[in-house]
């Protein structure tokens, strides 16, 4: 993409915490910044991505082009990278897959979107698949309250592209769809657990005031919790329907997004000093 589309991209990726319009509105994008292989400079573009578990995949597609694009020599050259995911910024170490994995993992991305495969075949190339492994991921940056409503928009707003996803697949679940739903419901494990081993004991202990809600949210943990089986469960099976799964993704929705409101609602301002 020429640079100053590009720039408008990055622009308003981060102007909205990751949310961008027109021809890339509800993609999964991220900035990857790079250091420059000669210059030694920084090098920020946005890319496409796919979750991977406690990983994400990046492909050097470059649109097509007989090229690979810049910033894979970048971090052939320099591995360390920063990534912009909307929410967090981190320092990450890029990885590039080779033989069976690369083979596997591309495969995966092209039976969900085959457009990967246009792109290699007008190419001329095999397309580079690197894996982006976190090195530093911590908290949003400024107040507790702001970084976790911040963190739940991130959620919700993977439940809505899991969403469209879903509605969108054909008669069978696609391998990456399954690996979205997963890496969705790892993610919200690790974040209720730290709630409840963490946050809400030290909350707790400062306000006692808070029991009653505490107590709500961490039954609604276990709410949740269950959904997050139930779906697993679902995903497991090689037959699964795209509509079983669209029920199930429906159910969390409204139970998690529902639960996700009344803690903001509890514990936003009280966490950001208020």
């Amino acid at each position: 993409m020429p640079m100053d589309f590009n720039q408008q991209i990055i622009d308003e990726f981060r102007a909205n915490g990751g949310r961008v319009g027109g021809p890339f509105e509800g993609a999964r994008l991220l900035l990857l910044t790079t250091t420059g292989a000669r210059s030694g400079a920084p090098h920020t573009v946005p890319v496409a991505y796919l979750p991977d578990g406690d990983r994400v995949l990046v492909i050097a597609s470059a649109g097509g082009s007989p090229r690979h694009p810049a910033w894979y020599h970048n971090l052939r050259a320099h591995p360390r990278v920063t990534v912009e995911d909307g929410t967090f910024t981190y320092q990450a170490e890029a990885v590039v897959l080779t033989g069976e994995e690369r083979e596997r993992l591309f495969a995966r991305a092209v039976e969900q979107s085959p457009g990967w495969a246009d792109y290699e075949t007008r190419s001329g190339r095999v397309l580079p698949v690197v894996a982006l492994v976190a090195a530093d991921a911590g908290p949003p940056a400024g107040p507790m309250g702001d970084g976790l409503r911040r963190l739940h928009d991130a959620f919700r707003r993977e439940l809505a592209l899991i969403r469209a996803e879903v509605a969108a697949s054909g008669p069978r679940v696609a391998a990456q769809l399954r690996v979205n739903c997963l890496t969705l419901c790892q993610g919200l494990h690790v974040h209720h657990s730290r709630e409840d081993e963490h946050l809400f004991p030290a909350l707790g202990s400062r306000h006692p005031e808070l029991g009653p809600a505490l107590e709500r949210l961490r039954a609604e943990h276990v709410t949740v919790a269950r959904l997050l089986e139930e779906l697993g469960t679902l995903l497991a099976a090689d037959d699964v329907a795209p509509e079983e799964l669209a029920a199930g993704v429906d159910r969390l929705t409204g139970d998690l997004e529902a639960h996700l409101d009344y803690e903001e609602e509890q514990l936003v301002v009280l966490l950001n000093g208020g």
